[in-house]
């Protein structure tokens, strides 16, 4: 590895002769262990056109570090730190106080979420019931980096290199509105969609433009945690409001509401799917309170065991539902790339407040994206993930009654997890921190709830990452510590 030249200059008004200096600089990067022992110094000529001195000062300066050892000569290849340099002394840096009052100096405060956290890890544990990863034997790998190619091709150069600054990827955005949303029934313009760094950031933006400490939102309870905290951020007024076997309940909506936030397709992380009745009586009462409603529709490609129901979109008459939509879940969690679909008026808010925090997301996974979407290699994982997930929900089920299992709430038309619900008196936090030690992940379900003091005999399996000849063992290891803590089957 060869030490970039920028890494050296000289110090003004130091003593000594330049010869000099420029050892001891040398001398000292070696010393503090910035230059490594093989790194290939700068050539006389541009380490002396950079500093601005003659070349024959810097020759004679590294010909004297040759014979202390500290470079090495090797041929035209030049100079280069030797393997008998000295060794950089071991040193404890010294102690700093900090001496600013954080608990004054801080404005805001956005720790201290009830996250979901997973180790870092998680794939090399054995049997990973978490949600929302990919399965690397799923993934598309070669089409994928086919279109990342192609996308770094020069008939791309301008979405690669361009500042969209408030705009998005044509390419992704005409996909979208041409294909992705009529599958959902929603008819949307270019005005009317704009692309996020995924749904969380779809629904933070949300947030921001709609809410304000005098507004007043509605949660499900259970709900996504980091909703929460992205609401409490805004000061809104918060109204839990608990969810059933179908979902968000009409009737159970405050007699005033601002925003109405709901995951109609997948209940996150009951699974509940939300009747047609039931998002009509929703719609309805929204019409009555003058209230919007943010539709987070994660995971409706994941409707593999019949077609999902008409997205609450789809059904609005009246403009006031938000649409959040992500490909993070069907192609991958790193990807960071979802889209909202409302009003052009809420996404000219939404695109200028965007603009000013991160212009835009980056192009080349814009148009990357656009070309898997478009060359019918998404369709194809889609399928190839229902199908496998299709197996393995099988085997869930199979498996979690033979080991007398509780499920709480699961996906009528498919999706990757269950919600599930331990015996009274099982705190499925604790139950998590002991199966790590038989290499089994669970999620525990307090995360989940609004409520000042959660239950703690929730939580959650997910199968998008597990291959279905572990699930069986998996479960039997759940069942086993769940008897150990005095649950029982």
């Amino acid at each position: 590895m060869a030490i970039p030249v920028e890494t050296f200059f000289l110090t003004p008004g130091a003593q000594g002769t330049l010869q000099a200096r420029i050892q001891q600089m040398v001398a000292e990067g070696i010393l503090s262990g910035r230059f490594r022992r093989g790194e290939r110094l700068p050539s006389t000529r541009r380490l002396a056109m950079h500093l601005g001195v003659s070349r024959i000062t810097v020759t004679l300066a590294y010909t004297e570090l040759v014979a202390s050892d500290y470079l090495a000569s090797r041929g035209r290849s030049g100079y280069f730190v030797s393997d008998n340099a000295p060794e950089p002394p071991e040193f404890t840096p010294p102690a700093r106080e900090d001496r600013v009052d954080w608990s004054r100096a801080l404005a805001q405060r956005f720790s201290g979420g009830a996250a979901l956290i997973r180790p870092p890890d998680w794939a090399r544990y054995r049997y990973p019931f978490i949600y929302g990863q990919a399965d690397p034997r799923l993934f598309d790998h070669a089409n994928w980096r086919l279109c990342a190619v192609q996308a770094l091709g020069a008939r791309d150069f301008g979405a690669l290199t361009e500042d969209y600054y408030d705009r998005d990827d044509p390419h992704l955005v005409d996909f979208i509105a041409r294909q992705t949303l009529p599958r959902r029934g929603i008819i949307a313009g270019p005005d009317e969609i704009l692309v996020t760094l995924g749904a969380q950031n779809a629904l933070w933006l949300t947030t921001q433009v709609l809410l304000n400490r005098r507004r007043r939102a509605v949660i499900e309870d259970p709900c996504y945690p980091a909703l929460r905290d992205i609401l409490a951020q805004s000061r809104c007024a918060l109204v839990p409001v608990p969810v059933d076997p179908h979902g968000l309940p009409p009737g159970s909506l405050p007699d005033s509401a601002d925003v109405i936030f709901t995951t109609p397709s997948h209940q996150c992380p009951t699974s509940a799917t939300m009747p047609l009745e039931r998002r009509m009586a929703l719609l309805a009462r929204a019409r009555e309170m003058d209230a919007l409603i943010v539709e987070d529709d994660y995971e409706f490609e994941m409707a593999y065991l019949k077609p999902p129901a008409p997205a609450l979109k789809s059904l609005d008459t009246d403009g006031r539902v938000i649409y959040v939509g992500s490909f993070s879940k069907s192609l991958f969690p790193g990807l960071r790339l979802g889209y909202l679909v409302g009003s052009a008026a809420f996404i000219r808010e939404a695109r200028a407040l965007r603009a000013s925090i991160l212009r835009h997301p980056p192009g080349h996974i814009q148009r990357t994206t656009a070309y898997f979407l478009s060359l019918g290699h998404h369709d194809s994982l889609v399928r190839r993930t229902g199908r496998a997930l299709t197996e393995r929900r099988r085997v869930m089920e199979a498996e979690i009654a033979r080991h007398g299992l509780t499920i709480a709430g699961r996906g009528a038309h498919g999706g990757s997890s269950f919600w599930m619900r331990a015996p009274e008196g099982t705190d499925t936090t604790t139950l998590a921190r002991t199966l790590r030690a038989d290499s089994v992940l669970i999620e525990p379900g307090a995360a989940f709830f609004a409520r000042e003091n959660p239950p703690a005999t929730y939580y959650r399996l997910g199968y998008s990452s597990i291959p279905s000849e572990r699930i069986g063992a998996g479960l039997a290891l759940i069942a086993e510590a769940l008897a150990q803590v005095g649950g029982g089957s």
